[in-house]
């Protein structure tokens, strides 16, 4: 685990290690609420997973995050409330079982056409 590589540099760290790393930084601080932003972008798929189940475990610890994503399929399974912006404005929000089966704006419906949200 991520345990054994504490005396690493984040040079020596792979991308999902460096973000569970900054994950652990930022929980000493014992902050109120997370932001995520794009925690997943740069990593191959089996890192992207290891990510996403830190993230999950938080959520599942009731932790208040704000996740900013392009992966629809995780804003869909670990997200609460979810906000669609589009042109730096809110274009739909509500829960994401709301969002995901019964979006109201074209705009929503065609992004989502296009995501691995199945």
């Amino acid at each position: 685990g991520i345990g054994a590589k504490c005396d690493s540099w984040p040079a020596e760290l792979s991308g999902g290690r460096q973000q569970r790393a900054a994950i652990a930084r930022a929980l000493c601080m014992q902050p109120r609420a997370l932001l995520f932003d794009e925690p997943t972008s740069a990593l191959d798929p089996e890192l992207e997973q290891e990510v996403i189940r830190v993230i999950r475990d938080l959520a599942e610890e009731g932790r208040t995050m704000i996740l900013v994503t392009h992966d629809m399929r995780m804003a869909r399974d670990l997200s609460t409330h979810t906000i669609f912006l589009h042109q730096g404005l809110v274009e739909e929000q509500g829960p994401p079982s709301q969002l995901f089966a019964n979006a109201q704006s074209a705009r929503l419906r065609q992004f989502l056409s296009h995501s691995d949200t199945a």
